[in-house]
């Protein structure tokens, strides 16, 4: 039994069946990483981007009279924004191969064409089966980037005090949990509008001016998900010559998120990419005593930022994939297949 859901509405019981499955799949597709936990999880859920939509539908089985029980075997949802809708597909392993994840995907696809959109997208990770099931819907291949991870159990802690003292004169590295400070917003966006790379992945888009900026910040927080920033300032001009964000999500605390870092143009050479990340990691050890590792991803092109982060102790871990497919051809595929 598939049926539109709304997490804001939805039970207790069913929120705590979904984070069941949601574990029960990274235990079988993806071991090494942390189990998610509850907190937080329906805001996390329900949260989103001022113009952004999420339309959710979940598969419940039959109860003896009729309805469904609290039980969620497979979710789907759909971010609407921009041109695209992003989707997003749970089955737990025990029911796959019955064809449950093909109907989820086919409920959504609708909705994505009747709301007008023209294209879907996903994420896919490397070396699962979402990988094949993805591509046998018809979805193709449209960016890559590498997931690294650091076990922060194995960090030179004195070796990384260096590092963050290496960067070069006339900037000096600031620590501010929760976000830029209200003064520095405009040159933070500044900052990263300058260096925006036509090569970002499109289904996790930045926020390059000042409000999106704020509305960013805002929605994390309400998410249950804590930002951390590191700033390098130049002296001279008090603009933002590099950044570097990390979250930690209240979903899985032990494991954070590495989101931008990036360095203005005008300022590279100076030793500040890896002086703010390496300052990032030390001021979590105590922001964040229960951190025990960070995941980070890199397109594969970018081989200086892959660079930094070898030297800090980050190891490849896999693939990240962007794929899409035209939300017209996409549904006529799955009504006739079916």
């Amino acid at each position: 039994m598939v049926r539109e859901w709304d997490a804001r509405t939805a039970s207790s019981a069913e929120i705590a069946s979904l984070l069941d499955t949601l574990n029960a799949v990274l235990a079988a597709d993806m071991p090494q990483d942390p189990p998610w936990q509850n907190g937080s999880l329906r805001e996390y859920l329900t949260e989103v981007m001022p113009g952004q939509r999420r339309i959710s539908w979940v598969a419940q089985p039959e109860s003896a009279a009729g309805g469904s029980s609290d039980a969620v075997l497979g979710q789907v949802h759909v971010l609407l924004l921009g041109d695209i809708g992003v989707l997003e597909v749970l089955v737990h392993p025990a029911v796959r191969r019955t064809g449950l994840g093909r109907e989820l995907v086919r409920v959504a696809a609708h909705r994505v064409y009747q709301e007008g959109f023209s294209s879907i997208g996903a994420e896919v990770v490397g070396d699962t089966p979402a990988v094949d099931f993805y591509e046998s819907l018809g979805f193709t291949r449209e960016y890559v980037e590498t997931r690294s991870v650091l076990d922060l159990s194995t960090v030179d802690w004195a070796d990384l005090a260096e590092m963050a003292g290496g960067v070069g004169a006339g900037y000096h590295l600031e620590f501010h949990p929760d976000g830029p400070p209200d003064e520095l917003i405009e040159a933070y966006a500044r900052a990263k509008a300058e260096v925006r790379d036509i090569e970002d992945g499109e289904l996790r888009p930045s926020s390059y001016d000042a409000q999106r900026l704020r509305d960013s910040l805002d929605c994390l927080h309400r998410r249950g998900m804590r930002p951390y920033i590191v700033l390098a300032l130049h002296e001279q001009t008090g603009e933002v010559a590099g950044l570097t964000e990390v979250v930690v999500p209240a979903q899985h605390p032990t494991r954070a998120d590495q989101y931008d870092t990036i360095v203005a143009q005008d300022h590279r050479g100076y030793g500040i990419d890896r002086a703010i990340k390496a300052r990032m990691l030390l001021e979590l050890r105590s922001a964040a005593p229960e951190l025990t590792e960070v995941q980070t991803w890199n397109a594969q092109a970018n081989e200086a930022m892959l660079k930094v982060n070898a030297e800090l102790g980050y190891r490849p871990d896999r693939d990240w994939c962007e794929y899409s497919v035209d939300v017209a051809e996409l549904v006529h595929r799955l009504d006739a297949s079916r």
